[in-house]
């Protein structure tokens, strides 16, 4: 494991001319390179070429060091960086905004990523109604799985579903991007000093010792900042597609009946 940013960018660099030498350009990103590497820590390698059939994702670990890698062209690219706004959660473009820039034709990666962190700075597109109502309906829904008498194990596996709901709801309607994981708790405060914390404390409580007081609380709190509670009249339609054929053995049918 290395966590000295030269030894990494060293590494991507050997990378992409052996694996990839009819690229144009590569972002190398991650935590080692911020300078922010610890053990298990890996390289982010997003590639770019003029042109590909398909983009890929792989993943290898070289030289003891985990090494993820985005293959693309610049349309695919594209592509993935929009479905990551799509969804507020920018991890493609962040790896694009943030990354060292090595290859080929270096100046044009430094345009695109000239481009992609101003959409990255610019925040994420607000949430529409109807999203904002599907998650407040969930966390409503995981909230009330809390309230009364449960098991331990209940506890953990209902505030590991609520976790992300909740955080997204925190992030999202403070004009924040979402994350995932590691991530969440440097965003919780990022939106708002101090909410990382009030997550912790509400969370370990749940987690350590089974209370969920503290985090009925939080949720409740979140809530109501965006309309409160989501149950009653909540009314969602299928797409006329979702129906299956007939001739499966899960549709039943006045024949068979």
């Amino acid at each position: 494991m290395i966590t000295d940013p030269a030894r990494a960018l060293a590494i991507a660099k050997s990378i992409f001319l052996e694996r990839f030498p009819g690229a144009d350009y590569a972002f190398v990103a991650g935590s080692i390179m911020r300078g922010e590497g610890r053990a298990w820590s890996d390289i982010d390698l997003v590639v770019v070429y003029r042109a590909l059939p398909l983009a890929h994702r792989e993943s290898e670990t070289v030289d003891g060091v985990p090494v993820e890698m985005f293959v693309h062209d610049s349309s695919t690219l594209a592509w993935f960086m929009e479905q990551d706004i799509a969804k507020g959660r920018p991890s493609l473009l962040s790896m694009v905004a943030e990354g060292e820039v090595i290859g080929r034709r270096i100046a044009l990666g430094k345009v695109l990523q000239a481009k992609v962190a101003a959409r990255l700075a610019a925040g994420p597109r607000p949430l529409s109604a109807e999203a904002l109502e599907d998650l407040r309906y969930q966390i409503t829904d995981a909230l009330d799985d809390l309230r009364g008498e449960r098991s331990r194990a209940e506890k953990l596996a209902i505030g590991a579903r609520l976790h992300p709901l909740l955080a997204e709801l925190s992030l999202r309607t403070r004009d924040c991007w979402n994350g995932a994981g590691k991530w969440l708790p440097r965003q919780l405060e990022a939106a708002q000093p101090g909410l990382s914390s009030r997550y912790e404390t509400a969370f370990a409580d749940l987690f350590g010792a089974g209370r969920a007081d503290a985090v009925l609380q939080l949720g409740e709190a979140e809530l109501a900042q965006v309309g409160g509670r989501c149950f009653d009249g909540f009314r969602r339609d299928a797409l006329a597609a979702q129906r299956i054929d007939t001739r499966s053995p899960l549709a039943a049918t006045k024949d068979r009946v």
